[in-house]
């Protein structure tokens, strides 16, 4: 049985959030382990739906892209920590620091990006802070330590050229160039877009059909939908639960 339906980046950022919390990684270590949420848009979506409770989502931004020649109010980029989640209890006042020095194997660092190459299984992530933000805070202890890095990004986030080449490309012209970050490239991160959410969350297959659209469906993208009858209704009960989610307003 075959559906399609069309997401707008707000309904992807909570279906894919529901898909983080259905994950069998992050499953076993809000249960046995350390479950750390690094601060972000979609993360913000994450952390409601791992926590069950509201979030100021707002508050919860790190490093943020906004429209060129923004005029309104900015976000708060330091209006709350990162969560950390330890045998399913949130731990409050530690710091990231603390807590990625606590990191164990099968432990989990939840953090977005901003680049994907889906059919390498790599993600890009913007690097503006020169002791390089928190991926560089985080990633040596999780590869030392033989613990998860949980990458949630949207389809909407594919890009068109090689990262690796442009993070290249970006630091061979550092010093004649205008002010641009970094790209820091990762292939070891668990990915989870909207086709894995999909998958964990109903059991049905899908593909990336088509992006874009007008009158609020711009950045949408368009999903084919695969599966027996009763795993095609649950995703269509799933995605009927998330419609209309509200956009991600400064």
């Amino acid at each position: 049985m075959l559906m399609q339906v069309v997401l707008t980046v707000a309904e992807s950022k909570r279906l894919i959030a529901k898909g983080v919390a259905a994950h069998p990684v992050v499953r076993r270590a809000l249960q046995e382990g350390t479950v750390v949420i690094a601060r972000g848009s979609t993360n913000g979506c994450v952390a409601q739906e791992i926590l069950g409770e509201p979030l100021d989502k707002l508050a919860f931004l790190t490093g943020h892209t906004l429209p060129r020649g923004h005029k309104g109010s900015r976000p708060r980029p330091e209006g709350m920590p990162e969560i950390v989640v330890r045998e399913g209890k949130v731990v409050p006042g530690i710091s990231l620091a603390e807590a990625v020095a606590g990191l164990e194997a099968g432990d989990v660092v939840i953090k977005g990006a901003n680049a994907l190459d889906y059919d390498r299984r790599v993600v890009g992530i913007l690097v503006g802070h020169p002791g390089g933000g928190t991926i560089g805070a985080v990633l040596p202890t999780v590869i030392a330590r033989k613990a998860h890095l949980v990458t949630p990004v949207g389809l909407e986030k594919l890009v068109a050229s090689d990262l690796t080449a442009t993070s290249r490309l970006i630091a061979e012209g550092a010093l004649d160039a205008e002010p641009v970050p970094a790209l820091w490239v990762l292939d070891a991160a668990v990915i989870v877009t909207e086709i894995e959410a999909l998958e964990l969350t109903a059991g049905v297959s899908c593909r990336h059909l088509a992006s874009g659209g007008i009158g609020g469906a711009e950045g949408s993208v368009r999903l084919l939908i695969s599966g027996d009858r009763e795993s095609v209704d649950e995703a269509r009960r799933l995605l009927d639960s998330i419609a209309g989610e509200p956009p991600f307003a400064i």
